[in-house]
């Protein structure tokens, strides 16, 4: 009898893949074995998807955090490259899972993997195998001709030759098999936008963080908010807009980081983000100024010529208070020609709210 690994995601190409290896007659097993990094955090909703289609089965989770940087591919201008890091990705992926597979005696790996997808080819997968040393051993019943049809033999599943199914209408044919196998058509973890390098814009935030300094994953989390921002010569401001974000916003305070919040009823929390040490005494009243207004500005305190926005060092108790004048456009920012400040949000986020 025959032992298998699935390199599990939750996406519906994932369990379908699965579930079609876990139903043929010659395997005895199947453990689920999900990656998690600082773009793929493992939620709670997976844990209940598990519980709920895979009942009494081996479900672990390893934790990519020392080569996490491995997972960013940047182009030689410096931009940020999806299909690159995808490759990337899949690279690291495999080679942690043959270890993991030598550890538990898996005779197999499952994966539902398609190519063409986010520019990952099948001879990519290839050489992913033949380097890790499990050429034969890497079952994809996705590439098939016909997904419900059980071969005798478990290894054809991990035969080229036989992979040549046109994968063009996938997506519909997975429904429609997912539905025989009795699995839930709702994505309940959202496995599309489960790597947030996927999102329209995130990439390009990690390229410019990674350009720039060393990346720490305190760095890296605050780019998950919005409204994130970067200034000349070396601010990050962070705006936590709502209860969850401010909540979420505390978990990332350094000692040195500014904390900015006006004196007004549901107002945003802001985190400054720079070298005090390299500031003149001049620069760091304009820095803080400067990032008092924009806190101000998304106040939304409505007949208030001037706001009152307090601020202090997280590593200090005592606050201060600055009244201040929000921003009234984009274009007064872009008349400064002190401080110059970059949204780095998603298309859709704009610097000002409506």
């Amino acid at each position: 009898m025959v032992k298998v690994l699935s390199l599990f995601s939750g996406s519906l190409a994932s369990r379908v893949a699965t579930k079609l290896v876990e139903r043929h007659p010659q395997v005895s097993s199947v453990q689920l074995l999900y990656f998690r990094s600082p773009f793929s955090r493992e939620c709670e909703e997976l844990r209940q998807l598990v519980k709920s289609e895979w009942s009494g089965t081996t479900f672990r989770t390893q934790s990519i955090k020392k080569e996490y940087q491995d997972l960013i591919a940047l182009t030689d201008e410096g931009e940020f490259s999806l299909s690159e890091s995808c490759r990337s990705c899949q690279s690291l992926l495999f080679s942690k899972t043959a270890r993991y597979m030598e550890r538990i005696g898996a005779d197999y790996v499952v994966t539902g993997c398609i190519p063409g997808k986010h520019g990952l080819e099948a001879q990519d997968i290839a050489s992913f195998a033949a380097r890790e040393g499990l050429e034969g051993r890497i079952l994809n019943p996705l590439l098939t001709d016909n997904l419900l049809s059980v071969p005798n033999d478990l290894s054809s599943w991990a035969d080229v030759k036989s992979q040549t199914r046109n994968t063009g209408g996938i997506e519909e044919l997975l429904l429609s098999v997912a539905d025989e196998l009795g699995l839930d058509l709702v994505d309940p973890v959202r496995s599309e936008c489960r790597c947030k390098l996927m999102a329209p814009g995130f990439g390009e935030r990690v390229a410019a963080l990674f350009k720039e300094e060393v990346v720490t994953l305190n760095a890296l989390y605050l780019l998950d908010f919005p409204m994130y921002f970067k200034a000349a010569p070396d601010l990050r401001i962070v705006l936590a807009s709502d209860e969850n974000e401010k909540r979420e916003l505390q978990n990332y305070f350094l000692p040195q980081d500014l904390r900015l919040y006006p004196a007004t009823p549901h107002g945003p929390m802001t985190l400054l983000r720079t070298n005090w040490d390299t500031k003149s005494e001049a620069e760091k009243k304009r820095i803080i100024e400067f990032v008092a207004r924009l806190t101000a500005t998304y106040a939304r305190v409505s007949g208030m010529a001037t706001i009152p926005v307090y601020y202090r060092l997280e590593s200090e108790d005592e606050r201060q208070l600055l009244n201040v004048e929000p921003f009234a456009s984009v274009e007064e920012l872009e008349e400064r020609d002190d401080l110059e400040l970059i949204p780095l949000g998603l298309p859709s986020q704009r610097v000002f709210a409506a």
